[in-house]
């Protein structure tokens, strides 16, 4: 106990997706067992109100033709069986709709709770389960207790609700002796049906609150400490030192890919010390298309590497700007600048054709 009280207040951070799909899948989820008491009687009501007459006329007819007949039912041998078959379908028969009815009841009331939960995590075999210290903690756990304090509450408070109920029908309790046997299950239905909906009433409250009790409390045992909410980023999202790093590598190699493609580029058009863009075209392409670009040292870069390999290199600022900005590596260029891209590459190529070559500035 002094030791999960610190670790619980350690537990600041709210649960996560993750630790809460994760409780679930091992069938850690919040459920009040008032809840499920609240539709368990729900469901006897209505049976109770519903059922209990067609119930009780289909049980006494087969047990009056049971006893009306009993002397010509053969007990020995496969005559004894064949009878018990036959009481026991009559039995099955008439109580099926109100079985069904109850298990209806039961899945209801854990639907309205939670999701379907399929687990075998709760019934697993745990020492700890059969251990006799385990147990005695458990026993005088406030869990415990608490269950004890509710139960004690919803005895009494039943108790109270029955005497409530039938002391003003005392007088008709004492004449139900002299009476039809058919008026006093009239008589009882009719006095069940309103022990039932008082039992209801004060169920109902007593599973609403309860079950925001078990919701409060289970969510507080789903909260994690500052260290397991970042331990399950890292998880989830990886160590951000590892990210920044892969991050890293990946643009070195996208960087060495793009300077590879300087040498075959067509013209590098520059700012022309802070802006450097790359560009490709032949007769094949449709436009031409970006294989470099870069700024301030990376433009620098891309100019050596466009004078070591004779790459023509002309000086036209806004260009170059305009294309640094619109284009994206291994793209063609925007239909806005085709024109004053088309005058560059038309210059360089009638610079090669009279003049034998391109001989960049130095």
């Amino acid at each position: 106990m002094s030791d999960e009280a610190p670790e619980q207040d350690s537990k600041t951070e709210d649960p996560s997706q993750k630790k809460l799909d994760d409780a679930h899948k091992k069938g850690d989820v919040a459920k009040s067992q008032e809840v499920t008491t609240w539709f368990m009687l729900l469901g006897s009501a209505v049976v109770f109100a519903m059922l209990s007459p067609w119930v009780s006329s289909e049980l006494g007819r087969s047990l009056a033709l049971i006893i009306m007949n009993a002397d010509q039912f053969d007990v020995e041998g496969a005559g004894f069986s064949n009878f018990f078959n036959g009481l026991a379908f009559a039995v099955i028969g008439v109580t099926t709709i109100p079985l069904v009815i109850l298990m209806v009841c039961g899945i209801l009331a854990n639907l309205v709770q939670h999701r379907p939960v399929w687990s075998v995590d709760p019934i697993t075999p745990k020492l700890s389960k059969i251990s006799p210290l385990s147990g005695a903690k458990r026993l005088f756990s406030p869990d415990a207790l608490v269950n004890f304090g509710k139960g004690l509450v919803k005895i009494a408070l039943v108790g109270v609700i029955v005497v409530v109920v039938c002391w003003p029908e005392r007088d008709r309790l004492e004449t139900m002796v002299t009476v039809e046997p058919i008026m006093i299950l009239l008589d009882f239905q009719e006095i069940g049906i309103k022990i039932f909906m008082a039992v209801l009433a004060v169920v109902t409250a007593i599973a609403a609150a309860d079950f925001f009790y078990m919701r409060q409390k289970w969510w507080k045992r789903q909260m994690m400490t500052v260290q397991e909410t970042r331990e399950e980023y890292k998880q989830q999202e990886g160590d951000p030192h590892v990210k920044g790093r892969l991050r890293q590598l990946r643009q070195e190699r996208s960087r060495k890919r793009m300077m590879a493609a300087v040498p075959d580029a067509t013209v590098v058009i520059t700012n022309p010390t802070h802006f450097a863009v790359a560009l490709k075209y032949d007769k094949s392409m449709a436009a031409p298309i970006c294989v470099a670009k870069g700024a301030d040292a990376v433009a620098f870069r891309i100019r050596e590497l466009a004078k070591e390999n004779d790459v023509p290199i002309v000086e036209n600022p806004p260009l170059a700007r305009a294309l640094f900005a619109a284009v994206d590596i291994d793209d063609t260029i925007p239909g806005e600048h085709f024109k004053a891209v088309a005058e560059v590459i038309g210059f360089v190529m009638r610079l090669k054709r009279s003049g034998g070559g391109w001989r960049p500035s130095a």
